[in-house]
């Protein structure tokens, strides 16, 4: 769960879940960020695929030679752009910031089933 929240918060910048989940989101985010910011290598980007658990070697050889072309919409080509944002645009905006590169913003609507408040989570500008 957190894993695929961290790569909608990495492609969209922003979203809105409760303030729990936020919380713990916060954490692996500023993570992402600094491993990007502290190496662009090979190993680096192996790291962030781990974290997002992209599993490029599942897919089939027919389904590997689809992938590499750039109009195609399967989740893998969205994990490559979403680690492609990661460590060119966040890595360049947050160059001279230290940490602390999310923030929390509570809502005052609250969920349906449980009645659990809001948030919205995302990247400082």
């Amino acid at each position: 769960m957190i894993a695929n929240m961290l790569k909608s918060l990495i492609a969209n910048e922003r979203i809105e879940t409760t303030i729990v989940k936020a919380k713990e989101l916060r954490r692996h985010a500023d993570k992402m960020i600094t491993i990007a910011k502290k190496e662009d290598s090979l190993s680096a980007k192996r790291l962030v695929k781990a974290k997002l658990m992209i599993r490029y070697n599942t897919l089939t050889s027919k389904e590997k030679r689809k992938v590499k072309s750039d109009n195609d919409t399967s989740s893998y080509n969205g994990d490559r752009k979403v680690i492609k944002k990661l460590f060119t645009s966040l890595k360049d905006r947050f160059s001279d910031r230290n940490g602390g590169y999310t923030r929390i913003i509570k809502k005052d609507d609250f969920r349906k089933g449980d009645g659990t408040q809001k948030c919205i989570i995302e990247y400082l500008q």
